[in-house]
């Protein structure tokens, strides 16, 4: 009993050292782990701490605005709220649930489906782009109702004040405030600016309790300035509409050109439609059918094919063709004129709108030469306005003309181009004889263009289509008093199966004023007029007078032919007494 009450202090002592041991251990990996934590991955974890409580967001940019030539504001964004939930903290079964969806304007039903389907994120939108009034009534709302997670985002929405009247041009923007069609689309990155990043700080449950810094601020978009009139639009867009019901037309474009320095300053399109509001494409309202819609020319090619053979010496100024017997045979097909003209000169040709007397005219030209001044002319490619989805036309290659084809195309079947090129084809005669790039920007200066035909030649047929305006000619309602005009009228069967459709027609008008130097080059297309009139002289040549008379008023030209204007006033008085 002795010996073992000696060995039992010695076991107890061992003991003591062993838990001793165990202790100084733990206290070892304590230190150390700790040592670990606040120095070897400091920076790790804080990150990670960070990365629970704070966040990056984007901050919207503002798009800049797209004006008329003049200033006036055709596309604007304005500051909007929208509002937004947390599905895990606003829950579809919420109390108030009720008042917050009347405040929004939405169904209880439709929230609580909304709330339920993406009760698994952070963040979802309830009402996107409200004014800031309403979002701030709808925060009222949900503090009143005590509904946690109810939030509001700044945005910015799209305003078009003319609607309609420029929406073919400007096109519009989708709920982001991206670009969708026209050059809201081709000038997105341009007008959409880079959008702006800052910290924040988030509570546990994600929602932004304050701003810690900024990182980037936001950039705001460039301005874009258009070569459109604004007052010159709506005068279009008044005078194609009225048109267009009028003769019961399925579409029109009127394009409106500056000849001095290749600026669009017109370019409406029926049927339209509300940028503001119903952006449907039924029945084609979103084309800008002034570059996208493609036709054949008809007897507007006329003045360009004498131009051409003009300008390559194979024909004179005096020279006189025979069209009798009022037809031409080429093989097996023929060429027709509305009557047996006879002996005709140049002049006559434009003015009467003989087939046979062009179709001789063009067929004096190696086709491969012809080919090569329509090309010159714009046909058969892009005018280079950059207007998303703008086509080419089609202008075959000279190869693969056949005789026939030839003649055909002097009276502009066998070719098919848009309004906006066929009124670049004319511009080159106002211009005399340069083309320019065509443009849908404000230009500082006319750029150089380049000669296409000569001086001479592209004056000498703006007379010879003088006559077409004149008594006697195919378009006396395409008349201004005071002005000298000139241009061609075109009717056109359209193409369909079977081959060209009776009573279906297209109606053109292409001129330009004044004519002794002009200012102005339009062009007036009108599609399926269902009216008792279908010829260009009848449907399309009225719009082009009432148009080019208010604009060249607006834009102070001097008139050239006083005495016609004389001449109408006296008839005017006459009729008065």
């Amino acid at each position: 009993m002795q010996k073992q009450a000696e060995r039992l202090p010695r076991t107890y002592a061992g003991r003591r050292r062993f838990v001793l041991l165990l202790f100084l251990l733990a206290a070892g990996a304590l230190v150390a782990r700790a040592v670990d934590r606040q120095i070897f991955e400091k920076d790790f974890l804080q990150s990670e701490g960070a990365d629970r409580y704070l966040d990056e967001v984007v901050v919207a940019a503002h798009r800049g605005a797209i004006t008329d030539r003049n200033g006036v504001v055709l596309a604007m964004s304005a500051p909007v709220d929208s509002i937004g939930a947390n599905p895990r903290l606003l829950r579809p079964d919420s109390e108030g649930l009720a008042g917050l969806a009347r405040a929004l304007g939405m169904g209880l039903d439709e929230l609580r489906h909304r709330l339920a389907r993406y009760s698994h994120r952070h963040f979802i939108y309830l009402k996107r782009r409200l004014p800031p009034a309403q979002a701030q009534k709808v925060l009222a709302v949900a503090r009143e109702k005590g509904l946690k997670g109810v939030q509001v985002r700044r945005e910015y929405r799209r305003y078009y004040p003319d609607g309609e009247i420029f929406a073919h041009v400007v096109g519009f923007t989708d709920v982001d405030d991206r670009g969708q069609e026209g050059l809201e689309l081709a000038f997105d990155r341009e007008l959409a600016g880079e959008p702006g990043l800052k910290r924040v700080l988030r509570d546990g449950r994600r929602q932004v309790v304050a701003d810690v810094e900024s990182l980037r601020m936001p950039r705001p978009g460039r301005n874009l300035a258009l070569s459109l009139d604004q007052r010159l639009q709506y005068i279009a867009y008044r005078e194609l509409k009225a048109a267009i019901r009028k003769h019961h037309a399925r579409a029109g474009s009127v394009v409106v050109l500056d000849a001095r320095t290749g600026e669009v300053l017109v370019m409406v399109n029926q049927p339209g439609y509300n940028p503001n509001g119903d952006r449907s494409s039924r029945g084609g309202r979103l084309l800008n059918r002034a570059v996208t819609q493609v036709f054949e020319p008809g007897s507007t090619m006329k003045p360009l094919v004498v131009a051409a053979a003009l300008d390559a010496g194979v024909v004179t100024s005096g020279l006189k063709l025979d069209t009798s017997p009022g037809f031409l045979r080429i093989g097996r097909h023929q060429v027709k004129d509305h009557d047996n003209l006879g002996m005709v000169d140049l002049t006559t040709i434009i003015q009467k709108s003989s087939n046979v007397g062009a179709a001789k005219v063009a067929l004096r030209m190696p086709k491969e030469r012809l080919h090569g001044y329509l090309e010159k002319l714009g046909f058969g490619r892009e005018t280079g306005i950059g207007y998303p989805g703008e086509v080419t036309g089609r202008l075959r290659p000279a190869s693969r003309w056949a005789r026939i084809d030839q003649a055909t195309l002097s009276f502009g079947y066998g070719i098919s181009v848009t309004a906006l090129q066929l009124a670049q084809a004319y511009a080159v005669l106002a211009a005399d004889g340069v083309r320019r790039p065509l443009t849908l920007l404000r230009r500082q200066r006319p750029p150089q263009g380049e000669q296409v035909l000569k001086a001479g030649t592209a004056r000498m047929v703006r007379r010879m289509m003088e006559s077409v305006v004149k008594p006697g000619g195919t378009a006396t309602k395409a008349a201004i008093p005071g002005y000298r005009v000139a241009g061609k009228t075109g009717t056109v069967k359209k193409l369909g199966k079977g081959g060209y459709q009776e009573r279906r027609y297209v109606s053109l008008f292409a001129g330009m004023v004044p004519a002794s130097e002009p200012r102005l080059v339009a062009v007036v297309m009108i599609d399926e007029p269902r009216g008792k009139e279908y010829y260009g002289g009848l449907v399309a040549a009225p719009v082009f007078a009432r148009v080019m008379d208010d604009a060249l008023r607006l834009l102070n030209v001097a008139p050239d032919d006083l005495l016609s204007r004389q001449a109408v006033r006296l008839a005017g008085m006459e009729k008065g007494r």
